[in-house]
């Protein structure tokens, strides 16, 4: 995800991601998410407030939720719009997709980062 996101973009977002939540073969809830928002600009407070409410929707949480990141305050926009999530931040895919396909991974509040925590 790149560049900044109006709340129009944000519906259209969602729906994208509703049409790919059923085609996952896995059951409900099982499967991993990687978000990679390196190109993400620094959003509207009512952009970050929309992405709360998206990544804290219960129905398509998934297993784990893995977030790349780069070093500003687009990070500290994601940490607050994914905070009731257990996500860990990363700043290469290398180490999310390494989290998130490890069977006996951490919970990624206890998980050492490189990131680090809000």
């Amino acid at each position: 995800m790149s560049g900044f996101f109006a709340i129009e973009d944000i519906v259209r977002f969602v729906a994208a991601r509703d049409q790919a939540h059923h085609l996952l073969k896995s059951a409900p809830n099982a499967h991993v998410t990687l978000v990679d928002i390196r190109g993400m600009k620094i959003q509207s407070q009512d952009s970050v407030e929309s992405f709360r409410h998206v990544l804290n929707n219960p129905k398509f949480a998934s297993r784990r939720l893995a977030i790349v990141v780069a070093q500003s305050l687009a990070r500290l926009q994601i940490k607050r719009a994914a905070g009731e999530r257990d996500a860990r931040y990363f700043d290469s895919v290398e180490g999310a997709e390494a989290w998130l396909l490890a069977p006996d991974a951490a919970p990624a509040e206890a998980a050492l980062e490189s990131v680090g925590h809000a």
